[in-house]
């Protein structure tokens, strides 16, 4: 068998016998120890013609092979020799499983984490600083555009999880504020909820915050005929 791998390849030893294991297509429960004992030393041997620094774990674990394999060619039972940590095909097993089942649970950290990466997430606004520099008629406040909000986000749905297609288009508020001048290019007015079009929440946050700052700025005037009815954001 010819490798064309190094030892950077693997994070160790029992690295090295899974990968030997799988590339035989051999069961963990049922090795064929006689060769992979021989495919191991080959590899080590390989290795450490090419690298003065093979690392001693490998030689280690070549040793405790090479142990291993002559007490059952000799078939010595004796399981009490502590200075050898595999005595036994079931040690040697027990061992490759282990290790097999926590590199299966680090990739599941690898997969969440790269989930995680992701998620949209924003440390919450201060939205004082807009309380009192919001032009208001008819008694709109900062409270009622913000009751307001909220509840479109109630109405859409958008308090819960939602499936949304993760896409690198970056969100600003300079960005979506060019977006909203351009609308009032061609409205007068416009209602406060309709600038909402598109159905995620960073995008919706990025619109709110840019009509609070569009109305600090004194772009827009913020209209409610009454209690209740529809907000009505006109340019200025």
């Amino acid at each position: 068998m010819i490798y064309n791998f190094s030892v950077n390849d693997f994070e160790g030893p029992l690295d090295l016998l899974l990968h030997l294991i799988k590339i035989n297509k051999m069961d963990i429960e049922n090795i064929n120890l006689e060769s992979i004992t021989n495919q191991y030393l080959k590899f080590i041997n390989k290795m450490k013609e090419e690298s003065i620094d093979l690392a001693s774990s490998y030689l280690v674990m070549a040793s405790e092979l090479i142990h291993l394999k002559s007490k059952i060619i000799l078939h010595i039972n004796d399981e009490t020799e502590e200075e050898y940590e595999l005595n036994t095909e079931e040690d040697l097993k027990n061992k490759l499983i282990e290790y097999q089942n926590i590199k299966d649970i680090t990739n599941t950290f690898k997969n969440l984490e790269s989930t995680r990466s992701e998620v949209y997430t924003k440390i919450p606004s201060n939205l004082k600083e807009y309380s009192n520099n919001i032009p208001i008629d008819n008694n709109v406040t900062l409270d009622d555009l913000t009751l307001a909000f909220l509840k479109f986000l109630e109405r859409e749905k958008l308090k819960k999880p939602i499936n949304t297609r993760i896409t690198k288009k970056e969100l600003s508020v300079s960005n979506r504020i060019n977006s909203i001048r351009n609308i009032f290019k061609k409205k007068k007015k416009i209602n406060f909820t309709s600038l909402f079009d598109e159905l995620n929440k960073p995008y919706i946050i990025v619109t709110f915050l840019s009509i609070l700052e569009m109305s600090k700025n004194n772009e827009i005037s913020i209209k409610q005929e009454d209690n209740f009815k529809e907000i009505i954001l006109e340019s200025k």
